[in-house]
Protein backbone atom coordinates (compact mmCIF):
# COMPACT_ATOMS: atom_id res chain seq x y z
CA UNK A 1 0.00 0.00 0.00
CA UNK A 2 2.89 2.40 0.76
CA UNK A 3 4.95 3.34 -2.30
CA UNK A 4 7.04 6.27 -1.01
CA UNK A 5 8.18 7.62 2.35
CA UNK A 6 8.61 11.34 3.07
CA UNK A 7 10.54 12.55 6.10
CA UNK A 8 10.44 15.82 7.91
CA UNK A 9 13.97 16.86 8.83
CA UNK A 10 14.45 18.96 11.98
CA UNK A 11 13.21 17.08 15.00
CA UNK A 12 12.94 13.79 13.09
CA UNK A 13 16.37 13.04 11.61
CA UNK A 14 18.57 15.77 13.02
CA UNK A 15 18.32 16.79 16.66
CA UNK A 16 18.87 20.50 16.06
CA UNK A 17 15.74 22.23 17.37
CA UNK A 18 17.74 23.59 20.35
CA UNK A 19 20.29 25.00 17.89
CA UNK A 20 17.57 26.63 15.78
CA UNK A 21 16.05 28.21 18.88
CA UNK A 22 19.43 29.51 20.01
CA UNK A 23 20.10 31.05 16.60
CA UNK A 24 16.63 32.58 16.29
CA UNK A 25 17.09 34.09 19.75
CA UNK A 26 20.57 35.33 18.84
CA UNK A 27 19.59 36.97 15.55
CA UNK A 28 16.32 38.41 16.86
CA UNK A 29 18.13 39.68 19.94
CA UNK A 30 20.41 41.67 17.65
CA UNK A 31 17.24 43.32 16.35
CA UNK A 32 15.89 44.08 19.82
CA UNK A 33 13.34 41.24 19.87
CA UNK A 34 13.39 38.75 22.75
CA UNK A 35 11.86 35.27 22.46
CA UNK A 36 11.75 32.63 25.15
CA UNK A 37 11.97 28.87 24.80
CA UNK A 38 8.25 28.69 25.58
CA UNK A 39 7.55 31.23 22.82
CA UNK A 40 9.49 29.12 20.36
CA UNK A 41 7.83 25.86 21.31
CA UNK A 42 4.29 27.22 21.51
CA UNK A 43 4.24 29.68 18.61
CA UNK A 44 7.16 29.39 16.22
CA UNK A 45 8.24 25.75 16.09
CA UNK A 46 6.96 24.24 12.86
CA UNK A 47 7.33 27.49 10.94
CA UNK A 48 10.11 27.88 8.42
CA UNK A 49 12.71 30.61 8.93
CA UNK A 50 10.69 33.18 7.01
CA UNK A 51 7.54 32.44 8.97
CA UNK A 52 9.35 32.48 12.30
CA UNK A 53 11.13 35.77 11.70
CA UNK A 54 7.98 37.44 10.35
CA UNK A 55 5.88 36.29 13.29
CA UNK A 56 8.48 37.16 15.93
CA UNK A 57 9.12 40.63 14.48
CA UNK A 58 5.41 41.40 14.32
CA UNK A 59 4.88 40.01 17.84
CA UNK A 60 7.68 42.33 18.97
CA UNK A 61 5.98 45.34 17.38
CA UNK A 62 8.55 45.66 14.64
CA UNK A 63 8.50 45.75 10.86
CA UNK A 64 8.61 42.42 9.02
CA UNK A 65 9.45 43.96 5.66
CA UNK A 66 10.52 41.39 3.09
CA UNK A 67 14.06 42.71 2.62
CA UNK A 68 14.65 42.73 6.37
CA UNK A 69 13.40 39.16 6.78
CA UNK A 70 15.58 37.95 3.89
CA UNK A 71 18.64 39.47 5.57
CA UNK A 72 17.81 37.84 8.90
CA UNK A 73 17.35 34.46 7.23
CA UNK A 74 20.75 34.79 5.55
CA UNK A 75 22.38 35.82 8.83
CA UNK A 76 20.93 32.84 10.67
CA UNK A 77 21.84 30.48 7.81
CA UNK A 78 25.49 31.52 7.99
CA UNK A 79 25.55 30.91 11.73
CA UNK A 80 23.80 27.53 11.35
CA UNK A 81 26.38 26.26 8.88
CA UNK A 82 29.19 27.48 11.14
CA UNK A 83 27.74 25.54 14.08
CA UNK A 84 26.83 22.50 11.98
CA UNK A 85 30.37 22.17 10.65
CA UNK A 86 31.46 21.70 14.27
CA UNK A 87 29.06 18.78 14.53
CA UNK A 88 25.35 18.07 14.40
CA UNK A 89 23.39 15.77 16.67
CA UNK A 90 21.29 13.14 14.94
CA UNK A 91 18.53 11.11 16.51
CA UNK A 92 19.53 7.50 17.20
CA UNK A 93 18.87 5.33 14.16
CA UNK A 94 18.58 8.20 11.66
CA UNK A 95 21.28 6.91 9.32
CA UNK A 96 20.17 3.29 9.59
CA UNK A 97 16.52 4.21 9.05
CA UNK A 98 17.26 6.11 5.84
CA UNK A 99 19.37 3.21 4.57
CA UNK A 100 16.81 0.50 5.37
CA UNK A 101 13.78 2.37 4.04
CA UNK A 102 15.71 3.64 1.01
CA UNK A 103 16.41 0.04 0.03
CA UNK A 104 12.67 -0.57 -0.25
CA UNK A 105 10.94 2.70 -1.17
CA UNK A 106 11.77 6.04 -2.80
CA UNK A 107 12.53 8.59 -0.08
CA UNK A 108 11.90 12.33 0.04
CA UNK A 109 12.42 15.08 2.59
CA UNK A 110 10.01 17.98 3.08
CA UNK A 111 11.33 20.56 5.50
CA UNK A 112 11.19 24.21 6.41
CA UNK A 113 14.98 24.08 6.66
CA UNK A 114 17.17 25.62 3.98
CA UNK A 115 18.62 23.34 1.31
CA UNK A 116 22.31 23.78 2.30
CA UNK A 117 21.41 22.76 5.87
CA UNK A 118 19.70 19.58 4.68
CA UNK A 119 22.44 18.73 2.21
CA UNK A 120 25.15 19.19 4.85
CA UNK A 121 23.36 16.95 7.37
CA UNK A 122 22.83 14.16 4.83
CA UNK A 123 26.47 14.42 3.82
CA UNK A 124 27.59 14.09 7.44
CA UNK A 125 25.80 10.73 7.77
CA UNK A 126 26.59 9.65 4.19
CA UNK A 127 22.94 9.29 3.19
CA UNK A 128 22.47 11.88 0.44
CA UNK A 129 22.24 9.14 -2.18
CA UNK A 130 19.24 7.56 -0.41
CA UNK A 131 17.03 10.65 -0.75
CA UNK A 132 15.55 11.17 -4.20
CA UNK A 133 13.65 14.41 -3.60
CA UNK A 134 14.25 17.34 -1.23
CA UNK A 135 11.69 20.09 -0.75
CA UNK A 136 13.23 22.88 1.30
CA UNK A 137 12.18 26.35 2.46
CA UNK A 138 13.43 27.96 -0.75
CA UNK A 139 10.87 26.04 -2.81
CA UNK A 140 7.74 26.86 -0.83
CA UNK A 141 5.71 30.00 -0.31
CA UNK A 142 3.64 28.65 2.58
CA UNK A 143 4.93 26.77 5.60
CA UNK A 144 3.34 23.95 7.55
CA UNK A 145 0.51 23.33 8.43
CA UNK A 146 -0.19 24.30 4.82
CA UNK A 147 0.15 21.15 2.67
CA UNK A 148 2.16 22.88 -0.09
CA UNK A 149 5.49 21.23 0.79
CA UNK A 150 4.07 17.72 0.76
CA UNK A 151 2.18 18.40 -2.45
CA UNK A 152 5.42 19.56 -4.07
CA UNK A 153 7.22 16.46 -2.81
CA UNK A 154 4.53 14.28 -4.39
CA UNK A 155 4.79 16.15 -7.69
CA UNK A 156 8.59 15.84 -7.67
CA UNK A 157 8.41 12.09 -7.01
CA UNK A 158 5.93 11.69 -9.87
CA UNK A 159 8.28 13.54 -12.23
CA UNK A 160 10.86 10.82 -11.71
CA UNK A 161 8.62 8.71 -13.90
CA UNK A 162 8.49 4.94 -14.12
CA UNK A 163 6.47 3.35 -11.32
CA UNK A 164 6.23 6.74 -9.57
CA UNK A 165 4.48 8.49 -12.45
CA UNK A 166 1.03 7.66 -11.07
CA UNK A 167 1.94 7.85 -7.38
CA UNK A 168 -1.15 8.88 -5.36
CA UNK A 169 -0.95 10.88 -2.15
CA UNK A 170 -2.67 7.99 -0.39
CA UNK A 171 0.37 5.77 -1.08
CA UNK A 172 2.79 8.19 0.64
CA UNK A 173 3.80 7.81 4.28
CA UNK A 174 5.10 10.83 6.18
CA UNK A 175 7.05 10.84 9.44
CA UNK A 176 6.80 14.07 11.44
CA UNK A 177 7.58 15.39 14.91
CA UNK A 178 5.45 18.54 14.98
CA UNK A 179 1.72 19.14 15.17
CA UNK A 180 1.87 21.50 12.18
CA UNK A 181 3.73 18.84 10.22
CA UNK A 182 1.13 16.16 10.96
CA UNK A 183 -1.66 18.54 9.94
CA UNK A 184 0.24 19.40 6.75
CA UNK A 185 0.71 15.76 5.74
CA UNK A 186 -2.93 14.89 6.42
CA UNK A 187 -4.12 17.93 4.46
CA UNK A 188 -2.06 16.65 1.52
CA UNK A 189 -3.95 13.35 1.68
CA UNK A 190 -1.04 11.30 3.00
CA UNK A 191 -0.58 8.87 5.88
CA UNK A 192 1.26 10.44 8.82
CA UNK A 193 3.26 8.82 11.61
CA UNK A 194 4.44 10.90 14.53
CA UNK A 195 7.67 10.52 16.47
CA UNK A 196 7.46 12.09 19.94
CA UNK A 197 10.77 13.92 19.90
CA UNK A 198 9.13 17.34 20.26
CA UNK A 199 5.49 16.76 21.28
CA UNK A 200 3.97 13.94 23.35
CA UNK A 201 2.18 11.06 21.69
CA UNK A 202 -1.28 12.24 22.75
CA UNK A 203 -0.79 15.64 21.08
CA UNK A 204 0.47 14.02 17.86
CA UNK A 205 -2.58 11.76 17.73
CA UNK A 206 -4.91 14.70 18.37
CA UNK A 207 -3.27 16.50 15.46
CA UNK A 208 -4.26 13.59 13.22
CA UNK A 209 -1.34 11.15 13.30
CA UNK A 210 -2.37 7.72 12.04
CA UNK A 211 0.13 6.18 14.42
CA UNK A 212 3.12 7.09 16.60
CA UNK A 213 6.48 5.32 16.87
CA UNK A 214 8.61 5.83 19.96
CA UNK A 215 11.85 6.31 18.00
CA UNK A 216 13.34 5.86 14.53
CA UNK A 217 14.76 2.36 15.18
CA UNK A 218 11.15 1.15 15.38
CA UNK A 219 10.25 2.73 12.04
CA UNK A 220 11.34 -0.27 10.00
CA UNK A 221 10.23 -1.61 6.60
CA UNK A 222 8.61 -4.55 8.37
CA UNK A 223 6.63 -2.29 10.70
CA UNK A 224 5.48 -0.08 7.82
CA UNK A 225 4.48 -3.04 5.65
CA UNK A 226 2.49 -4.58 8.49
CA UNK A 227 0.87 -1.38 9.76
CA UNK A 228 -0.04 0.02 6.37
CA UNK A 229 -0.98 -3.10 4.46
CA UNK A 230 -4.21 -2.89 2.48
CA UNK A 231 -6.18 -4.45 5.34
CA UNK A 232 -4.39 -3.07 8.42
CA UNK A 233 -4.54 0.57 7.32
CA UNK A 234 -8.32 0.67 7.08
Amino acid sequence: MIRAVIFDFNGVLVDDEPLHFALFREVLGQEGVVITEDDYHDRYLGLDDRGCFEAALLDGGQSAASARVVELIARKARRYLQEAERGLRFFPGASECLAALGDRWPLAINSGALLPEIELALKLIDRRDRVEVIISAEQTERCKPDPQGYTLALESLRRRGGPLADLPASACLVIEDSLAGIESAKAAGMWAVGVPNTYPEADLRRAGADDVVAALPRFTPEWIAGRFSATAAR
